[in-house]
């Protein structure tokens, strides 16, 4: 689709410049020729990978930062079914689920980067963990943000987040 757009636009280029029109700069063109930057730049980089691998990448991961892999790979399986290419309806991006603001937090440069994601994401689940010294509490902050859990002093009373921790230690509980 990217190349038609592309192809349209050059012919668009040469139409003008045969006739000596002044190109047209307008703020849907800066914003498509940058949407095709970034399309192009991600899909070079955007290699897609099977479930095992990215398995791999979550343990490895944890391992780097300290955090059991179980745990990682039981968040990862519950924010995104391990998919690379996931987004939710409020914006999370990717196999770990970050937010746009929790990424440039972390130094993520290129949330839907499949190792940058997991990378950052581990390293959040780090942080919680380092917070709040409890798993459960770490996971429900993972979830639900970090205020929420100091706020009610344990995990939040969202239906949402308890049955996200729920099913969390659910997988680890089945060996998944």
């Amino acid at each position: 689709m990217l190349n038609s757009v592309n192809q349209v636009l050059n012919r668009i280029n040469s139409i003008e410049a045969k006739f000596s029109i002044k190109p047209v700069t307008s703020d849907f063109s800066r914003q498509l020729t940058e949407a095709i930057n970034a399309s192009s730049s991600r899909s070079a980089t955007s290699i897609s990978h099977n479930r095992p691998e990215v398995e791999q990448m979550v343990q490895a991961s944890a391992l780097r930062h300290g955090v059991k892999p179980e745990l990682a790979l039981a968040v990862a399986r519950t924010e995104s079914n391990l998919s690379q290419d996931a987004i939710s309806p409020v914006g999370a991006i990717g196999v770990m689920q970050l937010m746009p603001d929790t990424a440039r937090s972390l130094g993520v440069r290129d949330a839907h980067d499949i190792r940058e994601n997991i990378d950052g994401g581990v390293r959040y689940l780090k942080q919680m963990l380092g917070t709040f010294q409890d798993e459960r509490l770490a996971v429900a902050a993972y979830n639900a943000g970090p205020e929420a859990v100091r706020q009610y002093r344990g995990i939040p009373p969202y239906a949402e987040t308890q049955g996200y921790v729920k099913k969390v230690f659910n997988e680890i509980a089945d060996g998944k």
